[in-house]
């Protein structure tokens, strides 16, 4: 998705005006939307974000960031290993730098002559992996010569995936004891871009469905909920932060925390999850909140990285 260049409210407010921006992001007319975030939205949230971000920033940078170059590094290297010649592998960010035109810039400047598109968002969204899209289709719009070109679909159930998933909770569960409910969060979306064809939410369902196979969940034990809400409009349900508390109020001492729907860990999940989450679990009665970190560098997603990109590569050399 992106991240701000750094914590501080200039950064922050440049990040979030370029992300706000997007139509596919804030479906209203810009006529009429952009005094409003220009205006009110920026100035209101720059300063309380950059809080945030300080709060989870890496001595790297940002923890999205550096998550995504140590996933892409991991790649290239297992790519290299497993086959001659090996792809190039670049990242970009949606918003912020590296930029998609300025990666797809430099990766045609060195002679590529066919580029596979990986959004790092599982379950589709016309708001994530649809401006993905946009943004390489602009990027390329009026060249002399267009490389050959794929874009990766939804891997919301790849095999690889849900193994990684899976390995991943109980690899913290097993250091860190297990939660009588496991809650898996995923990002929200207005129910207006449901209604419109989005397959997120039943992508989501499906997910948190093979995941609990996966694992021999019963039905009791693990929740599915939305988080990140913006703006006036109704998203998705059931929201994380009702799931937590209505959990702690019903008596559940501990519950541990999954984020399936993010490749690496961010703000939405250290900061709202890891610490907004846990105190509203707490404060309504809470004993015990675990949270499980994304699957960032973990070796089961790096493979499972190889094998998508490997379904889509088939006749290119």
């Amino acid at each position: 998705m992106g991240t701000p260049e750094a914590p501080d409210p200039k950064a922050v407010r440049r990040y979030l005006g370029e992300f706000l921006s997007d139509r596919r992001v804030v479906e209203l007319p810009p006529l009429l939307w952009q005094p409003i975030l220009r205006g009110i939205v920026l100035p209101l949230r720059s300063r309380k974000s950059a809080t945030k971000y300080a709060q989870i920033w890496m001595t790297e940078g940002s923890p999205l960031r550096v998550h995504t170059e140590h996933q892409a590094k991991l790649l290239q290297g297992l790519l290299g290993e497993r086959g001659k010649p090996a792809p190039r592998v670049a990242y970009a960010m949606r918003y912020g730098p590296p930029s998609v035109a300025d990666t797809l810039e430099k990766l045609l400047q060195e002679g590529r002559r066919n580029i596979l598109v990986l959004p790092l968002y599982p379950q589709y969204a016309g708001s994530t992996t649809g401006s993905a899209g946009d943004a390489v289709f602009h990027a390329l719009a009026g060249r002399r010569r267009l490389p050959g070109l794929r874009i990766t679909g939804p891997y919301h159930d790849h095999p690889r995936y849900i193994a990684a998933l899976a390995a991943s909770v109980r690899r913290y569960q097993e250091q860190n004891g297990r939660g009588e409910v496991l809650v898996m969060s995923f990002h929200g979306l207005p129910e207006a871009a449901v209604r419109r064809g989005d397959p997120y939410r039943e992508q989501c369902e499906t997910t948190a469905a093979l995941l609990a196979q996966a694992l021999g969940l019963a039905a009791s034990e693990y929740r599915i909920a939305y988080q990140s809400r913006f703006g006036a409009a109704r998203w998705l349900s059931p929201h994380t932060d009702a799931s937590l508390r209505k959990l702690a109020e019903q008596g559940i001492a501990r519950v541990d925390v999954v984020c399936p729907g993010f490749a690496g860990d961010c703000l939405e999940t250290l900061e709202e999850i890891a610490l907004e989450g846990k105190a509203t679990f707490m404060t309504a009665g809470g004993k015990e909140f675990g949270y499980i970190p994304c699957l960032n560098e973990n070796p089961e997603w790096i493979e499972a990285l190889y094998h998508i990109c490997l379904d889509n590569l088939g006749g290119w050399s």
